[in-house]
């Protein structure tokens, strides 16, 4: 009974994760199976911010729920969870426009919200260049996580304080029906029993279900983000997006002029090339996290992304974050790449092998963002918010 389960769950990123976190809230016994010796997808390698303001109205919703989540958890147990807000700098009058809009959606949500004029970004967020900035838009209640530092403090808050059985190096190669019990097996041959499983570990369920992977419509997206060394006597406060993530994040798209503000875009920058919007934010060590870029390969050809840094991507973001914010130095200590997989036809892939095998995968980049939310509604849904009894 011991290696017995009311749910196990393939996959210890953040998306695996809050199903667990979620489970374990009804009161059930569950078991989270990760292949590495720790999470290394795509929860570690993003810029770890929790910005539901960026989503549309329907994930919106859910990312609040998850800042709601983050937040109780940090009061119990420190997952380095900072709510320093989240702001968008407009350039320009067209994105000052879209912010003004944005304002007015999130008034009808009851989602705080407040403009900020030029003066006040710039006393705010130090270094920003006055050229740049037109008006911002702030967004007071979310908050930054450190990525390399949240999913691990979050799987210790579960195992030592609720009782989640984490088993790591656990590669799943089979998940087989028997009598009342799935079983799931490991390339070491070690098997785990539960009621039911829920698969969240990304592109790689096409081990367990190669048919069911090729039907998807799953693709890969490559993020290239860097790193500075930390900056003296500098500070700068939460989450910043600027004029390129007003005119790409899909909360966007629901302004009235977002159509039209799209139409005037150049169709041949290397911005649209490489999927590129500049980010801000600052690491607990003061070192400044910049980027990012996007690159999109079907799942079954990820291996056209390269795996390889691309230099000039780099160079084309440091030399336009330049452009907008003045920092004591752009020296980068470290530079990499994150990769994850999303549906090009839906918010997230969903299946269900029977009644008792779930795949949840390919949440893309709302994963940070939306995961605490999207699973405790997903872990309601699949126990129906009954006790399973073994």
């Amino acid at each position: 009974m011991d290696n017995r389960y009311d749910v196990a769950i393939v996959g210890g990123g953040i998306l695996g994760t809050f199903h667990a976190y979620h489970a374990l809230e009804l009161g059930l016994k569950v078991c989270l199976l990760e292949k590495d010796a720790y999470p290394q997808g795509a929860t570690t390698q993003n810029f770890g911010q929790v910005v539901p303001s960026g989503m549309n109205s329907k994930w919106q919703k859910l990312g609040r729920e998850s800042l709601r989540i983050y937040t109780d958890i940090q009061s119990q147990f420190d997952i380095s969870i900072r709510q320093n807000g989240t702001v968008y700098l407009a350039s320009n009058e067209e994105e000052e426009q879209l912010l003004v809009e944005l304002r007015a959606i999130n008034n009808n949500n009851d989602y705080a919200s407040r403009m900020l004029t030029k003066g006040e970004c710039l006393d705010r967020y130090p270094g920003l260049r006055k050229e740049y900035v037109k008006a911002g838009l702030f967004f007071p209640d979310e908050v930054t996580v450190e990525p390399r530092t949240m999913i691990h403090r979050l799987q210790e808050y579960l195992t030592t304080q609720k009782g989640l059985t984490m088993k790591t190096h656990f590669t799943a190669v089979s998940c087989e029906r028997n009598g009342d019990w799935t079983r799931v097996r490991s390339t070491g041959n070690e098997a785990v029993l539960a009621k039911k499983i829920i698969i969240c570990n990304g592109s790689d369920f096409k081990n367990l279900y190669p048919e069911v992977f090729a039907q998807s419509d799953l693709e890969v997206s490559k993020l290239q983000m860097m790193q500075t060394k930390p900056q003296k006597n500098y500070s700068l406060k939460g989450s910043i997006l600027t004029g390129w993530s007003i005119r790409r994040y899909e909360a966007f798209h629901e302004c009235p002029s977002f159509a039209q503000v799209k139409q005037n875009e150049s169709a041949d920058s290397l911005q649209k090339k490489w999927g590129v919007h500049i980010l801000f934010k600052q690491a607990m060590d003061g070192s400044v996290i910049l980027g990012d870029s996007h690159q999109y390969a079907d799942v079954d050809k990820i291996e056209d992304l390269g795996y390889d840094l691309d230099m000039d991507i780099d160079h084309f973001m440091l030399e336009e974050a330049k452009k907008i914010m003045e920092l004591p130095t752009y020296e980068i200590h470290r530079r990499w790449y994150g990769m994850y997989s999303q549906c090009k036809t839906k918010d997230i892939f969903q299946t269900t092998i029977d009644e008792h095998i779930h795949i949840v995968t390919g949440i893309g980049g709302k994963g940070m963002t939306g995961s605490a939310g999207f699973s405790k509604k997903n872990i309601a849904t699949i126990f129906n918010k009954q006790r399973i009894n073994l």
